[in-house]
């Protein structure tokens, strides 16, 4: 494991970068599912993905893990694939900034499942993380249903929360992952079992992908990967309640990338709310010592 960096400031940045380009990702991937549908733009960037990673799983000299670990990361893609088809699809229903705030809700939700799953203690940060969560849940819906929407807009809202709860589950199956694997082998294997999982609807939804379309996918996947490399640079580095709020800047590149490509406002209803359910985020990271990265999670 590698040492800590004598200067924070330097793993923080690091994983800022990560983050925005991560969050770069995000938009390539909502291009291509308006442009070519959630599912093929989620299964052709996992193809490419599997390829990039296992030339890096290859080239890395990384061993074939046992049976027992490969079941692990095979039902932690199964998991990936559900959480990304409704995550990316809700991107194509809502504006950016508004689904990455709500997807905040994760790290709360995570707390309850660890209770239930891991017979961890609800404490009272617990409860608080939860009600300023839900507060700023009910603050971006209402803004929502006090303007303009159409069902598109609710049923977007219900999939990136649905996916929000998906995720949290990931996240502790990725408590599990992370003590018996390392970041490449995670990446390689989480890659290849969504194309694999996926890859049973396909006689019924996959299309060849264009020309002018594969830049972009292929550009999606290296986003995906480089911003693996860089946070799990950072956290090998630096004390992960030093880097957690960096991963809130998500919302920053979500706002401004959703205005640079789409011309998609930021109202005072999903900042509000966004604030609350970050609030209640934080308040989740402290009720957990060692948390673990979820933007990372995402990425792979």
């Amino acid at each position: 494991m590698a040492e800590l960096h004598p200067r924070p400031f330097i793993p923080f940045m690091v994983a800022a970068a990560g983050i925005g380009t991560f969050s770069l990702m995000d938009v390539a991937m909502k291009d291509l599912a308006l442009s070519i549908g959630t599912y093929n733009a989620v299964m052709w960037r996992n193809c490419l993905g599997a390829l990039f990673m296992g030339l890096l799983f290859i080239g890395t000299r990384q061993k074939w893990p046992p049976a027992h670990i490969l079941k692990i990361h095979l039902w932690r893609g199964m998991v990936a694939s559900v959480m990304s088809i409704s995550f990316f699809w809700s991107l194509t229903k809502l504006p950016f900034a508004e689904a990455i705030g709500l997807s905040f809700i994760a790290p709360v939700i995570a707390l309850y499942l660890a209770a239930v799953m891991l017979g961890e203690t609800i404490g009272r940060e617990a409860i608080w993380a939860s009600l300023a969560g839900l507060g700023g849940v009910v603050i971006i819906m209402a803004g929502r249903l006090s303007g303009q929407y159409t069902n598109g807009h609710l049923w977007g809202a219900a999939a990136v929360l649905f996916s929000a709860v998906v995720f949290a589950y990931n996240l502790i199956l990725a408590r599990k992952q992370a003590q018996v694997a390392g970041p490449i082998e995670i990446a390689f294997f989480q890659n290849l079992f969504v194309a694999a999982t996926l890859s049973f609807a396909a006689p019924w939804f996959l299309q060849p992908i264009g020309a002018a379309h594969t830049p972009l996918i292929g550009g999606a996947a290296i986003l995906s990967i480089i911003s693996l490399l860089l946070l799990s640079w950072a956290y090998a580095r630096a004390e992960a309640q030093i880097l957690i709020p960096v991963e809130y800047t998500a919302f920053v590149w979500a706002a401004l990338f959703g205005w640079l490509f789409f011309a998609e406002p930021v109202t005072v209803p999903v900042l509000l709310g966004t604030v609350l359910i970050v609030s209640g985020s934080l308040i989740a990271a402290r009720a957990k010592p060692e948390p673990v990265n979820q933007v990372e999670i995402a990425a792979v």
